[in-house]
């Protein structure tokens, strides 16, 4: 749009909002929105969303009314894909033809289509993801799902409306005997909102659509006892919950986890392999295997060797262990976790309600929509067949009275110069009749014709009381819908090829996320090393001598320790909190790493009190500066995040300083020494020291002036032992140690002759 459709040219009148060259302006905001919602609507009528009656959108009803025309049912010959494109492009689809012949080939593909309405003849693409051939070799015709959609169009069970020439007209909706929305799903993208709807099994639709004409309030308890969930062309397991499930149907929202199907494969002396054989839907298999590969490469799959696409006509994709020693259901929920073997497909029931109005509707809102179109399409046929009837009754009681006065008729056409209007006042019959008579054959006139034509006469006028009967009843109605869903049931229940159910249900493995979480990494030998200045790296490898390695000017080591890339590596500050990285995620070996504050969200004023190995079943001794401290389990100080989390609590100017280990094992210490700045030295059980998950903690010493030193666990009958400056270890028996026995939060007594001179166990 330019400029000049905007603003007047200069010079122009401008008196009338014109100017003098026919060029009007209009306001560029209200032409914006005006043409904005006019395509808006057109994408949401005419493209993207299905309608809720028959569970098509435009494209997909011209293609099978433009197939109807062409004479292509399921028991005829195929036509050329490319002749039904151009039939449908030249008549009803002002569209491009690749964009038509591929909505057409989904219509077709057993893995996109739970019951494909086209039947197709060549390459229409495979689950791989490959294109179908061009529209000049392949060959098509509709399947009888697609009849079961059009019967009765030609009837006038729905509206026609001029195509978009006016040269032809097209049907607004189809019949729709089958239900399709739900049983072939739908999927668009429109201006503003979406759809997508995943295909169910027919037979369950029909029970659910059986039992909504018997109790049109449903529960949606009871529905979903009918309608489980989906079910997927490609098969599958579905692991969602049931009440996830009736909330999604509830509220036409939601979604469903769907995993691949799969089994473990003994292949002798002790090996196995797993072989997948149905993957989600809308998965394309060759990229699944190709993202699979990439992962194993990458060494994101550690407990994964190989894979392998050993695929005919059904699936058969090969997993092999890294060992046999493996947990199988460990290896899937790992890939479930990692790939698309595991995907979710989302619910959103957005469709044209009453062919109109887009809306959210609930499984038990688009079935009844559906039930109430087929309601209208009975009447309407009803009514052509009442009309089509009287037709008729018409002409056979033209017929009778031709028969009883056969002699005056053949008199009345013989001399008569305008027999039409004489055979009209002598017998009072009515135009049609008087037009049948005289197009009546001479070797009709026979005896047994009259009886024949009497006959017809009796049968029309009963299958006319029928119908009258039909129309005046809402129960008659609603009873010939149930024998003609129940006829749909029979023609695609689940005693049928097409028909039985292929997506099962199960609930997911639990499985320890930890156990998972450790199998996604390679486990490899490393070194942590942390300098004072609190620089942070991991060496491959467990390193002998620790002595040889190198920091930063004026920098030094603090703590270096062996463990495994997929350890989980602590660290606790004077702040009280806790932090967690990965072993695997640490900074490499070479230069000197990189500092722990930029990997965590640690406080300016807070320094390193220790960096340690997480080991699971394991507790820690907290305490403070001031002496005050409890008892933790090592599970409960994991950080999940880069805050960290606040365990010990402690208000400045205290510190947290001591973060002891106290092993869980058979040698599990039951008493604890507590030593002070002042060198007095307590021992009392550890059992008087609480656990907590967070706090102050409570005092282990009492000191009149300076604060805690160090503790240390330990068993009583084994002794309490210390190393001096010379790396000799000194051991205390029991019966040595009973002058320092008290009770939590005493003073203690002077160290013992040889305790280290820096106060430290």
């Amino acid at each position: 749009m330019g400029n000049d459709a905007i603003h007047p040219p200069a010079g122009g009148s401008g008196s009338d909002g014109g100017s003098g060259d026919g060029i009007e302006p209009i306001d560029l905001k209200d032409a914006l929105e005006e043409r904005y919602l006019a395509y808006a609507l057109s994408t949401i009528m005419g493209r993207a969303l299905p309608d809720v009656r028959d569970g098509l959108k435009p494209v997909h009803r011209r293609i099978l009314h433009a197939m109807r025309e062409l004479k292509l049912n399921p028991e005829t010959g195929f036509k050329k894909c490319a002749r039904i494109v151009g039939d449908v492009i030249g008549k009803y689809h002002p569209h491009g033809d690749q964009s038509v012949y591929d909505a057409l080939v989904r219509l077709s593909q057993d893995f996109a289509q739970r019951y494909p309405l086209v039947d197709g003849q060549g390459n229409f693409g495979n689950i791989d993801g490959d294109n179908p051939a061009a529209m000049r070799y392949t060959e098509a015709r509709m399947t009888a799902v697609a009849t079961s959609i059009l019967d009765g169009i030609n009837e006038d069970a729905v509206d026609f409306r001029p195509n978009y020439d006016e040269a032809d007209t097209e049907p607004v909706v189809l019949p729709g005997a089958f239900p399709n929305l739900l049983a072939n799903g739908s999927a668009g993208i429109a201006v503003g909102m979406a759809t997508n709807i995943p295909p169910h099994n027919a037979e369950e639709l029909c029970n659910a659509a059986l039992h909504l004409i018997k109790f049109p309030n449903a529960g949606f308890d009871k529905l979903l006892e009918f309608i489980p969930g989906p079910d997927f062309p490609t098969g599958g397991v579905i692991v969602e919950s049931r009440e996830n499930i009736l909330e999604a149907y509830k509220t036409g929202k939601g979604g469903f986890r769907t995993r691949a199907r799969w089994k473990k494969e003994d292949t002798g002396r002790g090996t196995w392999q797993i072989v997948i054989t149905e993957i989600p839907y809308q998965v394309q298999k060759s990229k699944l295997i190709e993202k699979t590969a990439e992962l194993l490469l990458a060494k994101r799959l550690p407990l994964l060797a190989d894979i392998r696409d050993e695929s005919a006509e059904d699936i058969r994709i090969v997993l092999e262990p890294k060992s046999r020693s493996i947990d199988e259901n460990l290896l899937m929920e790992q890939l479930f976790r990692s790939t698309d073997l595991e995907t979710r497909f989302p619910l959103n029931m957005n469709v044209l309600s009453g062919g109109k109005v887009p809306k959210v509707l609930s499984i038990r809102d688009v079935l009844k929509e559906w039930l109430e179109h087929r309601k209208n399409v009975l009447v309407r046929r009803s009514k052509h067949r009442l009309g089509q009837i009287e037709k008729r009754l018409e002409v056979l009681g033209g017929y009778l009275v031709a028969f009883l006065n056969i002699d005056e008729v053949i008199r009345i056409i013989r001399t008569e110069d305008f027999p039409k209007q004489a055979l009209i006042a002598r017998f009072e019959i009515t135009e049609n009749q008087a037009e049948a008579i005289l197009n009546l054959r001479l070797r009709r006139l026979h005896k047994l014709e009259e009886m024949e034509i009497r006959q017809e006469n009796e049968t029309l006028l009963e299958e006319k009381a029928g119908i009258d009967a039909l129309l005046a009843s809402e129960e008659a109605q609603w009873k010939t819908i149930a024998w003609e869903i129940g006829q749909t049931k029979k023609k695609f229940g689940k005693d049928t090829e097409i028909g039985k159910r292929r997506t099962d249900f199960a609930e997911a493995v639990e499985i320890d996320m930890e156990a998972v979480q450790q199998a996604m990494i390679e486990k490899e030998p490393i070194t942590v090393v942390v300098s004072e200045k609190g620089w942070i790296r991991a060496l491959r490898g467990h390193a002998a001598d620790f002595s040889v390695l190198t920091f930063k000017e004026g920098d030094r080591l603090k703590t270096a320790f062996h463990a495994e890339t997929t350890d989980r590596i602590l660290m606790f500050t004077t702040a009280g909190k806790f932090y967690t990285l990965q072993g695997d995620k640490l900074p490499g070996g070479r230069g000197h790493g990189e500092p722990v504050r930029i990997m965590v969200d640690m406080d300016n004023d807070a320094d390193l009190v220790s960096v340690f190995v997480h080991k699971p079943g394991r507790k820690r001794l907290l305490a403070s500066t001031l002496g005050n401290g409890f008892v933790v389990a090592e599970a409960d100080v994991i950080a999940n995040t880069r805050k960290g989390k606040q365990v010990l609590n402690v208000a400045v100017p205290a510190e947290a300083i001591i973060c002891n280990a106290i092993e869980a094992d058979d040698n599990a210490p039951d008493h604890l020494a507590v030593v002070g700045e002042n060198r007095k030295l307590i021992i009392f059980p550890l059992d008087q020291v609480p656990e907590m998950g967070r706090g102050k903690g409570v005092r282990l010493q009492k000191y009149k002036d300076g604060g805690i030193k160090d503790t240390s666990a330990f068993k009583l009958s084994a002794g309490l032992s210390w190393t001096d400056s010379a790396d000799r270890t000194h051991t205390r028996s029991a019966e040595e140690l009973l002058e320092y026995m008290g009770d939590r939060a005493q003073a203690g007594r002077m160290v013992p002759k040889g305790f280290p001179k820096n106060g430290k166990f």
